[in-house]
């Protein structure tokens, strides 16, 4: 799921919400007027952050209140590091091709 949350952040409008919900929950109505966009399109952005696994939801009552999900983060973050990985032992490889690499670990 960590490509899709990248397509995800992928939105600059995303990516502000990300960083709105980053330091405590907040509600529809706070992204909304901190973003100054239509409460429907706030809910709409949220819909696919929550469908990557990027925020969680959580109901009092008739509100909801939203916030950076970790685990997720943690996943886009693995495969960042994984990806960078492979690019510092392909330079390795490329910059010394006759000293020995380890291997790569199949992902």
């Amino acid at each position: 799921m960590a490509v899709e949350a990248l397509d995800a952040i992928g939105d600059p409008t995303r990516r502000r919400i990300l960083r709105l919900v980053a330091t405590h929950e907040r509600s529809v109505r706070e992204l909304t007027d901190a973003l100054d966009v239509t409460q429907s399109a706030v809910s709409q952005h949220l819909r696919v952050l929550r469908g990557t696994g990027l925020v969680t939801v959580r109901a009092d009552g008739t509100r909801r209140f939203y916030r950076v999900d970790l685990d997720g983060l943690a996943e886009v973050r693995h495969w960042v590091d994984s990806f960078w990985d492979d690019v510092l032992t392909a330079f390795a490889e490329h910059v010394s091709p006759d000293v020995p690499h380890p291997a790569k670990e199949p992902r």
